[in-house]
């Protein structure tokens, strides 16, 4: 005997079942108002401008350094602000500290650019093979650590009194704090970066000039940045000695010169030469590459 299956009848769907809304939206309370952005006042415009607070962080550096020296009295000692400034304003008018500071400046560039050069050649062979990884990661740690001014009598000795024994010392100061940045930023390049570059078929110097140094690009400016510091630091130094063993030089003979004759506002000109030049170099030079690459790529905010 057989049994019959029976069906239930399936109920007809309504015509508002049917056409359901896939987005169900709740009115919000206030919709439709439009949202008005408050405009800055002028103290938030101008402090927004970054160039405007490093002119007053110096304009307030300056009052102190003026305060101070006016409670001591003595320009022996510390002269005043005021009075560095007419000293710098005579050295500049009568050319004295142009010509000592272009002498020093031609002298540096030569051995920075000689330290950047050699510094690029050991990367290269460092990213190239193991063996040149190990080299450099050796003379980094053997070197590195060593400062330049001890350099100086092996100068004197090797390359006698001039110029060749001061680019020397500068090629040191400025090839290993740019090796090392360089190296470390290469080696910080996600290795995604290296495989779509090679799935493009990049390889080589195609490889590292178009993903890899864009991409460790920070590291490289920042060890540019050093090797500067290290390298201008490293010139006034070695000119101090060099100019009192051959009576040349430039910005640190004429240190050195005015602290022999007592002139203490021509030494604190000569020093406010020094940190001039690196204010320039640094928020015109290098901020002006970083603004053109790193910020312009999006990699720093």
């Amino acid at each position: 005997m057989s049994r019959g299956l029976h069906l239930m009848p399936r109920p007809e769907m309504t015509p508002a079942a049917r056409q359901r809304p896939e987005i169900v939206r709740e009115p919000v309370a206030g919709q439709g108002r439009t949202v008005v952005e408050k405009p800055l006042s002028t103290f938030e415009l101008l402090y927004n401008q970054g160039w405007l607070r490093k002119l007053l962080i110096l304009a307030v550096l300056a009052l102190i350094w003026e305060a101070y020296g006016r409670y001591l009295d003595n320009d022996l000692l510390f002269p005043t602000f005021t009075a560095t400034v007419s000293a710098f304003a005579r050295g500049v008018a009568d050319g004295t500290l142009p010509a000592r500071a272009w002498g020093s400046i031609k002298v540096l560039l030569v051995g920075y650019a000689l330290g950047v050069a050699l510094a690029t050649l050991l990367t290269g062979l460092a990213i190239a093979s193991r063996i040149g990884t190990d080299f450099l990661e050796t003379m980094t740690s053997m070197l590195n650590p060593l400062p330049a001014i001890a350099l100086l009598p092996l100068a004197l000795i090797w390359f006698g009194l001039g110029n060749g024994s001061l680019v020397f010392v500068l090629v040191h100061s400025v090839t290993w704090a740019i090796a090392l940045n360089t190296h470390s930023g290469f080696l910080s390049v996600s290795r995604t970066l290296k495989m779509v570059g090679q799935n493009y078929g990049l390889s080589g110097p195609a490889l590292i000039r178009r993903i890899l140094i864009p991409a460790a690009f920070p590291s490289i400016l920042t060890g540019l940045k050093v090797g500067w510091a290290f390298a201008w630091r490293t010139l006034i130094a070695a000119e101090l000695v060099f100019g009192v063993s051959s009576g040349s030089g430039g910005l640190g003979w004429f240190i050195f010169e005015n602290k022999n004759m007592l002139d203490i506002p021509n030494v604190f000109a000569g020093l406010l030469t020094v940190i001039l030049i690196g204010l320039v170099v640094e928020n015109l030079i290098f901020q002006t590459i970083e603004q053109r690459t790193i910020r312009r790529w999006g990699m720093q905010a």
